[in-house]
């Protein structure tokens, strides 16, 4: 019987595995992907559809258009549930048999257990969430001429990470645009950013956080670090400053302090930690050999990757599993272990700037934006091809704007 490989979650980790043995298996074997959804999207751009510079068209990429349906099987369903002992898993359409399987299942927010974030704050965990955020912020400014309400133009950012400062200065830039569109005074809107660190983007050094920063100030952003969230609210957030008790008022909040992986393998009989799975060298499930975990779902031990970037990270994973799995159907053994290969972080501050580090050197500015702009076209075209970054790419003057 043809060997199955049964591929779950069709983010960078699972898309890349996927890909990987559609170029590469030359033997007869019945390869699935399963997703939630039937396309794929960059969730390193989700900050571009929230602010509305990036449409809802343009960042999805439907799994059936780059897969080969004759080497990759697609299948819509939501994973439920793990039965390793049986090799199976079961989704709302039933029960999927393997004889390997890939988890590439993604990441949920964290919210520490902090009171109010899960009931009033937004998430970027998905295109849809990302969507929801971009129609919200769009008709509160729209019915600002109607509701005076200078809280519903104060939008609230938890966490000064990736996702977080992109946002932030995704927003900042096209401000002034919503606010002549709406006729709103320049200095009715509110842009605040919060984060327990002592400063932004703790990943990168601190002359890098610093200009981010300065950068981000620019947009008209209010940055606080070392503010504890303490409870989220309807109208705002309470926070622990410097010793004192604050109460930040805004009636947009979005948290992006922290990712855990996901639920069904937090629930499942798999050993994991907050639903991430401790991986061996070979990103195999400990208890499971014929398991593979890569992405948000894998924890990774190894020095070099444990403040990895995610996609950067998931991608390479995705791509040594289908390798692996490549060489074990051929009957020959996988020796080679793991190597995360960190080829830099950029972060973007706007459509046309940003900080970063490439190979241990620090850039800013529009060479950072190109970059960064470099690295997502890059992934398109491992996909889908140059057709495929024409039609959805990310370029200088080009925006969904």
């Amino acid at each position: 019987m043809k060997p199955k490989i049964l591929i779950v979650g069709g983010g960078y980790g699972g898309l890349r595995a996927a890909m990987t043995l559609q170029e590469g298996l030359n033997v007869d074997a019945d390869v699935t992907l399963i997703s939630k959804h039937d396309y794929h999207y960059q969730t390193t751009l989700l900050h571009k559809v929230a602010i509305g510079t990036l449409s809802a068209r343009k960042s999805r990429v439907y799994f059936r258009k780059i897969l080969d349906l004759n080497k990759v099987h697609f299948i819509k369903d939501k994973i439920l549930s793990f039965e390793p002992e049986k090799k199976r898993v079961i989704g709302n359409g039933g029960a999927y048999e393997y004889d390997y399987l890939v988890i590439a299942l993604g990441f949920k927010p964290d919210d520490f257990g902090i009171k109010g974030v899960d009931k009033y704050a937004h998430k970027l965990s998905s295109l849809n969430a990302a969507l929801k955020l971009d129609k919200e912020i769009e008709y509160k400014f729209k019915e600002y001429c109607h509701t005076k309400n200078a809280n519903d133009l104060s939008i609230i950012v938890c966490g000064t990470g990736f996702t977080g400062i992109e946002f932030s200065a995704e927003l900042g830039s096209r401000i002034s645009e919503l606010c002549l569109i709406g006729g709103i005074p320049r200095d009715v809107p509110k842009i605040t950013c919060i984060g327990r660190s002592e400063r932004i983007l703790p990943m990168f050094n601190q002359k890098a956080s610093a200009l981010a920063q300065k950068k981000l100030e620019a947009f008209g952003v209010e940055v606080i670090c070392g503010g504890e969230v303490q409870e989220c609210l309807e109208d705002g957030v309470i926070i622990k400053h410097k010793g004192e008790i604050k109460h930040i008022k805004g009636n947009t909040i979005l948290w992006s302090a922290g990712v855990k992986g996901n639920d069904s393998v937090e629930n499942s009989c798999l050993k994991n930690k907050k639903g991430r799975i401790e991986v061996d060298a070979f990103l195999r499930c400990p208890q499971y050999e014929n398991i593979y975990v890569v992405g948000d779902c894998a924890l990774a031990t190894s020095r070099n990757a444990i403040h990895a970037p995610t996609a950067q990270l998931a991608a390479q994973m995705g791509d040594y599993v289908g390798k692996s799995l490549i060489k074990i159907l051929n009957h020959k053994e996988q020796k080679e272990i793991f190597a995360f290969k960190h080829r830099g972080t950029v972060c973007s501050i706007g459509h046309t700037d940003g900080v970063g580090i490439v190979y241990k050197k620090n850039i800013s500015g529009e060479i950072a934006a190109f970059l960064k702009n470099f690295i997502e076209n890059k992934w398109l075209f491992g996909i889908g091809g140059i057709k495929l970054v024409f039609r959805k790419g990310q370029f200088r003057y080009r925006t969904s704007n």
